[in-house]
């Protein structure tokens, strides 16, 4: 047992403990995983069999990885017959051995999400139930969560909380759908993955002898991650352990964010009142942080009322404080982020590989990934992909595609169909055959489908001519419009925008995120234009847009890059430098809380994503964000006045521009402060170049008040004068048939009349 040695005071107590259910409350970069690991390490060297030690974990790779861990500790003699793996897992290999016993053939198959999303379409249709309000995800979403609760489908129509939600969502007949889902499930012989986890405690429940069976089997249950449990998880726990209770749980409730899946906090929380004689065990001290990042995060946390009280603390270095710098806008705040990542590269000598931007939401991405474009950094996007390769973004631009090319067959396949419009597989195969047999664009077999003999049914027939129409009165606009008020007329009349805005689930609010970012996009797009005088179509973002995905999809993944992802994608991995973006109110917290404990949550996350960093940690916010094409005035975060102020190094503001801590509203117009921060050589301090909104002075130059032009794009005008602000050279123009602008002069590109 000499591998016991290896471990510090707090780690050595919870793994030679062995006298009854134990909670170890593991902070960030305890060392979680390696006292779970060294654990049943620990009850195989003390004569417990491999056979006799159930261990549940939250990803196979967990689990793959904790046993590797253990064969090299004890041997694979010793260890390879652990009953080890995710919960659901472990589920169906009991449920396979039991199904009679639940009215299943142990042959049972398992719905993976198409099998589930396509049984549910099926009902809803059967039950002519509008697809539109009933979308597939939002059923199963709403299904999943009453099972992680277990609550089946006739507690569900007697239960006040799910019906109220249903009523706000419109989704009156949601109990008939969840219980016709459950009896086509059980007619097939299947079960969904909930099914796995539900069907383990009812088969426990009702079945004394076999729980007993299970009971005696597993001398000893262990589960990773407690945080993240949800009640049926719980039960399966609660169940299997007893009556012995030699039951060890390890997590940390500082960590909990994922509730939005079905986690409850409360299992954490509250595992000393379910477990009689229970004995606590903290892992303090972080192995990963300097002990300013970790103290900044702890005075964070402690802010919460809802948790398991710990110290956490770092024999580390003291390390930088966490570096807080504001900045008025979103695309300052990427294009700063971005040149401080290239200045540590350069500078400071950090591979692109230590380095991650963590953010609350997806959308988030699309002006960082412009940014790292620009100056050449290469980076990826983890757990997700690029902003212009999702489905919904995607799917936007075909039809900006289609409406400036109808020959584009390949955008009109991609949405004939988004959002649903009832036009079947059979009915495109028939159009793109007549396409085809008669050289034409498919767009046009759907404006004339009986001039080209598709063979369609009449009432399909005018389906297809309805979207021909849309297109057509698209492409009419898009000559008039500049690309922001096109994409806006077509996300909004094609239906998208709606389509998206109607799904609540986490997809569904992330979908109408990244369309908002989307057209905040192009609204940018079409201001750069502007200034510089150039062309403000569509036709030309979307060139714009394909020359960048073009790239995205073929990565060279021998290229070290950096990371950027949400901060739920972040949970478990580290960097020796962490930069955590948007910290603004009604981004981070997200605008969705709505109670006190969903607001607990956000600091947790919030928590996680400070604990990520190792050596350095850079927080921003901006005054200004665009969302949805319009300029948002914003507040610095509330939980950056939760961080002790002593380890956080603020880049100096104004008087006029009250710091985290003093501003707690906006009132009225104020001036914009640009916090521009200059990259300095590690262990310096970072200096900042704050520019306050200044006296506009004349400019030498070869325009004069009165002077007549002409302008690429918004014609013929007058000077009325030149001036120079916040360091940019400017002219104002009153042109003859757009009215007054300005300009910067630097990329105006006039000529002289």
């Amino acid at each position: 047992m000499q591998f016991i040695d290896e471990l510090n005071e707090s780690q050595r107590a919870a793994v030679s403990y062995n006298d009854g259910p134990l909670l170890v409350i593991a902070g960030a970069g305890s060392g979680k995983t390696r006292v779970l690991t060294y654990k049943i390490a620990y009850l195989l060297t003390q004569g417990v069999p491999a056979g006799h030690i159930l261990a549940l974990t939250f990803t196979n790779k967990a689990a793959r990885e904790m046993k590797q861990r253990i064969i090299r500790l004890v041997g694979e003699d010793v260890g390879r017959y652990l009953w080890m793996g995710t919960f659901h897992s472990i589920c169906a290999r009991i449920l396979r051995a039991e199904a009679d016993n639940i009215g299943f053939t142990r042959d049972f198959t398992i719905y993976d999400q198409v099998d589930q999303k396509s049984l549910v379409k099926k009902i809803v249709r059967d039950l002519q139930l509008d697809d539109k309000i009933y979308k597939s995800g939002m059923v199963l979403a709403r299904i999943s969560s009453a099972k992680a609760n277990f609550v089946d489908p006739e507690a569900y129509a007697q239960s006040e909380a799910y019906t109220k939600i249903d009523r706000l969502e419109r989704l009156y007949k949601m109990a008939s759908v969840y219980a016709e889902y459950n009896r086509r499930l059980r007619a097939a012989n299947a079960m969904d993955f909930d099914d796995l986890l539900m069907y383990t405690v009812l088969l426990l429940n009702n079945n004394p002898e076999v729980r007993q069976r299970y009971q005696q089997r597993f001398w000893h249950v262990l589960v990773d991650e407690y945080q993240d449990t949800n009640h049926t998880q719980y039960l399966i726990v609660k169940l299997l352990a007893e009556p012995q209770n030699h039951v060890c749980v390890v997590g940390d409730d500082a960590q909990s964010i994922y509730s939005f899946r079905g986690a409850t906090i409360e299992n954490i929380l509250t595992f000393q009142n379910g477990y009689t004689g229970a004995k606590l065990f903290k892992l303090e001290r972080n192995y990963r942080s300097t002990q300013n990042i970790v103290n900044a995060a702890n005075s964070l946390i402690h802010k919460n009322k809802g948790q398991i009280y710990k110290e956490v603390y770092s024999e580390k270095e003291v390390g930088e404080r966490l570096h807080l710098t504001g900045y008025s806008t979103d695309r300052e705040e990427s294009s700063a982020v971005a040149r401080q990542i290239l200045g540590l590269h350069r500078l400071n000598k950090r591979d692109y590989e230590q380095i991650a931007i963590l953010y609350r939401t997806n959308a988030q991405s699309r002006n960082l990934e412009e940014e790292m474009r620009k100056l050449s950094i290469p980076y990826r996007i983890y757990g997700g992909m690029s902003f212009y390769q999702r489905k919904e973004i995607k799917d936007a631009i075909a039809y900006f595609r289609l409406a400036a090319n109808y020959s584009d067959d390949e955008a009109l396949e991609r949405i004939v169909n988004v959002p649903k419009r009832g036009i079947g597989d059979t009915t495109i195969g028939r159009v793109r055959a007549a396409a085809l047999r008669e050289g034409v664009p498919m767009l046009r077999v759907m404006q004339t489908p009986q001039v080209y003999a598709a063979e369609i049914a009449a009432a399909t027939q005018r389906k297809l001519q309805a979207f021909a129409e849309k297109i057509a009165l698209f492409a009419e606009q898009m000559e008039q419009l500049d690309a922001f008020e096109f994409a806006q007329l077509v996300l909004n009349q094609s239906g998208v925008m709606a389509d998206a805005a109607t799904d609540t689930t986490a997809e569904g609010i992330d979908r109408k995120g990244n369309l908002e970012e989307l057209l905040s996009g192009i609204r940018q797009y079409v201001e750069d234009r502007r200034q510089q005088g150039e062309e403000t179509r569509i036709t030309d973002f979307v060139h714009e847009v394909s020359l960048l995905t073009d790239q995205d999809e073929n990565p060279d993944d021998s290229v070290a890059r950096i990371t950027m992802m949400t901060v739920h994608s972040a949970k478990g991995l580290e960097f020796p430098v962490v930069f955590i973006v948007g910290l603004e109110e009604n981004l981070f917290p997200s605008p969705f809380c709505q109670s006190e404990s969903e607001l607990e949550e956000e600091r947790r996350l919030l928590y996680v994503a400070i604990t990520r960093a190792e050596q350095e940690c850079y927080l921003t916010y901006a005054s200004q964000r665009w969302k949805n094409g319009q300029v948002n005035f914003s507040n610095p975060s509330r939980f950056l006045k939760d961080i002790d102020r002593q380890y956080i190094q603020q880049l100096s503001a104004p008087s006029s521009e009250p710091s985290p801590w003093e501003r707690s509203t906006v009132s009225g117009q104020r001036s914009v402060v640009s916090y521009q921060p200059t990259v300095s050589p590690r262990n310096l301090k970072p200096t900042t170049g704050v520019k306050l909104k200044t006296e506009q002075q004349s400019v030498a130059t070869e325009w004069n008040k009165g002077d007549r032009i002409d302008h690429k794009v918004f014609g013929k005008g007058t000077v009325q004068r030149v001036y120079r602000e916040n360091e940019n050279d400017k002219i104002e123009i009153d042109f003859d048939d757009k009215g007054t602008k300005t300009l910067l002069l630097a990329y105006a590109k006039l000529n002289r009349i």
